[in-house]
Parts: structure tokens; sequence; C-alpha cells
């Protein structure tokens, strides 16, 4: 209610002044419009429009088994989904994802079995073959050294030149049968490695093609427990639909929400953002309720912005949960969001329409033995108002429309002009001060225990 009246007062208050702007007395001077120096509670807000969402909900997602790294299936379409906001009881049918996907990869992984069968066939022959000419090489090693004792025994009565000869036959084919057993121990541990690499790439796609089975008959989703069903949310933060893709990094395809407890999802544009902290209170309106206002609180608000769509603006979640009666209110409602972003029991305040400005200051037009140009230190502003710090006092008169020939106004608050310019240069050396501290400070890769050896915090 205090929003619609704020509206109704700056519309009333834009008529005044445009109807006035151009009114001339009958000397052709234009007509003076003045605002009084006001002090009183002052409110400043932030404006957004959200949708509701359950603050807990359970998912229904993608098949498990679809998450496997073997599976090899990276996203995959839903080619039927039912009517979002439809009950149902646990195990009833919710959607259906694409089969012919997966029937294409379970058609190339029956091929790649089926190449792998004959893989494992073919490199056990080879080793049966393999092993067996080299058993044949071992055996005419040992005849040959089995003639070449024949020989050194029968030549006992041979000069020693004749016995010395036999001896290095019996010693050459001796080292011959060595080497030759030698082979054979390498070559068959080379072709039991090549068939146990062979047989586990059979196990492999064996493996992957009763894998790739089972989840061809896992493409049918149900509910995980009863609820309404209430359709997912791409990476784009559109709505899931027949058509739509998911996959393991994206699984939920729908939720079933708890509607006893409820969130309001909206997104702050990056001016804004800064204002906006935890436990600020909010005032919530639901479109499809006329009249309707909710309390809420800020519970959290993103890190990190997120682009508009066909847009370079950058925009930040933020969730306000509901409070009060939430019987009625069901998700994906449009909500409009009030967030309270500062309060002040009781402070000076002067309307927009009545500060100026150029290149270097912010002044207001003070009737003061006439007009002068007064500089006016301002703090926030709302809609219609700023707050002011210092340079005009309560109940001081102020012009809402630039007089005439303003140049040749006398310009006063120049001490306090430069204060603030002091001010500003002091405020930005801190800030830059602070942001080289931020850059000099070392980052840690802390380890977190007891969980994923991939999983580090950064400490700064």
């Amino acid at each position: 209610m205090s929003r619609k009246i704020m509206v109704v007062a700056g519309i009333v208050l834009l008529i005044i002044l445009s109807g006035f702007y151009f009114l001339k007395n009958s000397s052709g001077e234009n007509v003076k419009i003045t605002t009084a120096v006001s002090r009183g509670p002052f409110e400043m807000y932030v404006y957004s429009s959200g949708q509701l969402e359950a603050q807990n909900s359970e998912d229904i997602i993608v098949p498990d088994n679809l998450r496997d790294r073997e599976i090899r299936i990276y996203e995959i379409k839903i080619t039927d989904l039912i009517e979002e906001g439809t009950v149902v009881d646990s195990g009833q049918y919710v959607a259906t994802l694409d089969q012919k996907a997966v029937e294409e990869a379970l058609t190339t992984a029956r091929e790649e079995l089926e190449q792998a069968f004959n893989n494992y066939e073919d490199a056990k022959m080879d080793s049966n073959l393999t092993l067996s000419n080299f058993r044949d090489q071992i055996i005419n090693a040992r005849d040959e050294l089995e003639e070449m004792q024949i020989v050194l025994d029968e030549s006992v009565y041979e000069s020693p030149a004749v016995v010395r000869k036999a001896e290095m036959d019996v010693e050459k084919a001796q080292r011959k049968l060595e080497q030759e057993i030698k082979g054979y121990d390498l070559k068959k541990r080379q072709a039991e490695s090549k068939v146990e690499r062979s047989k586990l790439e059979l196990r492999q796609r064996e493996n992957r093609v009763n894998k790739l089975d089972n989840v061809y008959h896992s493409l049918v989703i149900s509910a995980p427990k009863a609820g309404m069903v209430i359709y997912g949310r791409d990476r784009t933060r559109e709505k899931i639909k027949v058509g739509s893709t998911v996959s393991p990094w994206m699984p939920v395809i729908a939720t079933l929400p708890d509607l006893s407890s409820m969130l309001s999802i909206t997104y702050v544009n990056e001016i804004d953002i800064s204002k906006v902290q935890t436990g600020q209170k909010v005032v919530l309106g639901v479109d499809a309720i006329p009249g309707l206002e909710l309390e809420g609180e800020v519970v959290s608000k993103a890190n990190i912005g997120q682009p508009m769509p066909k847009s370079d603006a950058k925009v930040f979640e933020v969730k306000i949960r509901v409070f009060g009666d939430v019987e009625n209110l069901k998700p994906a409602m449009t909500t409009s969001n009030r967030i309270q972003t500062g309060a002040f029991s009781d402070t000076l305040y002067i309307p927009s329409e009545a500060v100026f400005a150029n290149d270097t200051m912010q002044y207001c037009y003070l009737e003061k033995n006439g007009v002068v140009k007064q500089v006016v230190d301002l703090g926030d502003q709302n809609e219609n108002h700023y707050l002011v710090r210092s340079g005009v006092e309560e109940g001081d008169v102020l012009l809402l429309t630039e007089p005439e020939d303003p140049d040749s106004l006398p310009v006063e608050g120049m001490d306090l002009y430069l204060e603030i310019k002091e001010r500003k240069i002091r405020e930005e050396e801190e800030a830059r001060k602070a942001l080289e501290e931020d850059k000099k400070k070392p980052f840690k890769l802390q380890q977190k225990s007891g969980g994923n050896s991939n999983n580090v915090i950064i400490i700064g």
C-alpha cells in the first residue's frame, strides 16, 4: 500500500511540475515552484519482479545409470512430458527420454563387442601359433646340442684341435638352446599379455553393452514420491519442455515441491546488487492475487552475476523467503518484490527535482535574500528524494525549476564543495590501496579432509 501511495504522489508531482514548467505570468517571467527541506523518516528500496519457487523440493532426474562415464551419452532429449501442475502418485509416469539416442549407442557398442571378441580369438590363435614355432625351435636346438655332444664324445681319440673344435660346437649349441628357451619365455609373456589385453577389452565391451541395455530400459521416468509436477529449468533458465535436452550435468527434468515453504527467486541488476544484503525485509505482491501483500526476507544473493538474455547487462540471483499464509501460492507465480535496502527514522531529505548538477558538483537553488546556488552534500536516494548530509537545513526553501540566467547567480558552500572533493579523493585512494592489498595476498590451496582429492578450497 505504501508503495502505491509513493507512486501516486510521484505522478501527481510530475503532473504539477510539467504544468507549471511552461506556465508564465503576465510579465513573461517563469513562475517559481518551490519546496521546503523536510525532516522525517526516509526509506530506500530496490524493486524487482520474480517467480515463486518451493524452498524444499525433490528433483525428478535422469536415470543414475546414464551418469556412468562408460555410457558416453552426454545429453539426451525429452520426447514426452506430462503437463506441468499435474498431481502424481509415487511411481506414476512423468516423462520419456529419447530411446533412439540409446539405440544408436547400443548398436555401436554391440558392433564394438563383436570386434573385441574377434580380436580376442585372433590373439589366442596368434599366441598358440607363435609359441608352437618357438617350441619347435627349442626342440631343434636340443637335438643339435645332442648331436654336438655325440661328436665330442667320439672325438676322444682325435687330435687336440679336433677335440677343441667339437667342444666349441657343443658350447655354441648349448648357448643357442639357452637363447631359444629365453626367447620362448619372453614371447610367452608377450602373448599372454596380448591375450589378457584382448580379454580385458572384451569384458569392457560386454560391460558397456549391458549398461546401455539397462539405460535403454530405464528411459521411462517415474515420480519418486507423490506431489505436483513443476518443470525444471535448463542452463539458460528456460523451462524444460518436450525437445529440451538433459544431461548428467544438468539432470533435473522436473521437481516435486513442498508447498508449505516458498521462496521468491528474483534477479537484481549489477547497479543495485551492492545495496541488497541478507536479512533485509521485503514486501511482496503476487500478480495472480491482486491486493495480497506478504512479508519476506532476503536469505541469499549470488556472488557471481550472469548475463541477461540478449543484453550485455548482468544480473544477480536473489532468494527471498516468503512469510505468512502461503496456502494459495503456487510455484512459477510472478511476484513483485520491494526490498528495503535502508531506513532512517529521522533525517533531512529533498525532492530529486530540487537537485541540479554540473561536471563538478551538485547544488540546489536556495531562496536566501534572493536566489543562490547552494552546494549540497547528498547521500542515498529513493524513487523521489535524496537524503541530505549537509548544505541546507530543515525548512529552507528550494526551487524545483531552474531560474532565468542561472549562470549569473552567486555560489555558496564552496568550503563544502572542497570538503566533498577531498573526501572523494580520500575514498578513491583507500579503495585503490585496498585493491592493491588484495592483489598482494597469497592464495593457498587447502585440501578438504575426508573427501574427494579433487576438492580444494582457495583461501586468501
